[in-house]
Formats: C-alpha cells, sequence, structure tokens
C-alpha cells in the first residue's frame, strides 16, 4: 500500500469505494468524494479538491498538477504522482482536500463525523 493511500485512509471515517468501475479508487468522507485516483495508470494519478486560488498556484508551480478533467476545473486538481512533486506536498494537498470536503458538509453531517471521532 502507498503512503498516500494510507494517509487518504487514515482520514476520520474515510472509506474507499470503486462507483466508477475497477480502474478508479474513490475515497469519501460523509458520502462525499475527496480523492479519486487512477491506479490503473503509469504513473498514477489523484485528483484532489482544493481552494481555486491555490488551484491556479500548484499549476504555475507543477507541471504534474492541472486541472481535471471531468470534475470543477477551478476547484479540482489531477496530480500526476511521477515523482515530480515532493511526497510531502502530495501529502499537504490530501489533508487541505478533505478539510475542505468537511467544510462543504451540512451541519449535521459534521456532528455525526465529529461525534464518530470522539469514540
Amino acid at each position: 500500500m502507498h503512503r498516500w493511500q494510507l494517509r487518504l485512509l487514515k482520514k476520520k471515517s474515510a472509506t474507499e469505494e470503486t462507483p466508477f468501475g475497477s480502474d478508479a479508487l474513490v475515497f469519501k468522507v460523509m458520502g462525499k468524494m475527496f480523492a479519486l485516483v487512477a491506479w490503473n495508470e503509469t504513473p498514477l494519478r489523484v485528483t484532489l479538491k482544493c481552494d481555486p486560488d491555490d488551484a491556479l498556484a500548484l499549476r504555475a508551480q507543477y507541471e504534474a498538477v492541472q486541472p481535471d478533467y471531468y470534475m470543477n476545473k477551478a476547484h479540482w486538481n489531477t496530480i500526476t504522482l511521477d515523482g515530480s512533486i515532493p511526497d510531502e506536498q502530495i501529502l499537504e494537498m490530501i489533508g487541505v482536500s478533505y478539510d475542505l470536503v468537511i467544510k462543504g458538509l451540512k451541519k449535521a453531517d459534521r456532528q455525526k463525523l465529529r461525534e464518530f471521532a470522539s469514540n
């Protein structure tokens, strides 16, 4: 298991699903996607949610960061895991994606997540 995959699964209430077929792993929290991994590709690609301003900055900084083809391009980046981006930067992007999805949850769902985390 890759380090990034462990980080995705360690997130509170994170689940791993394959709703688009076996070629794509989708990581969700409270039923909302925060990462999509094209794990059958070489190099691997991961799609993560991002603040629109940060998304533009990351695209300017790294060639391996591109707007996602299928998702809202302002909010989702696809990162090619070709070794050109430091692991710590990728792990930070995973954390940001998770946090943004949590922030967008309904108040009741955020409360459920807090209750789950405290048990």
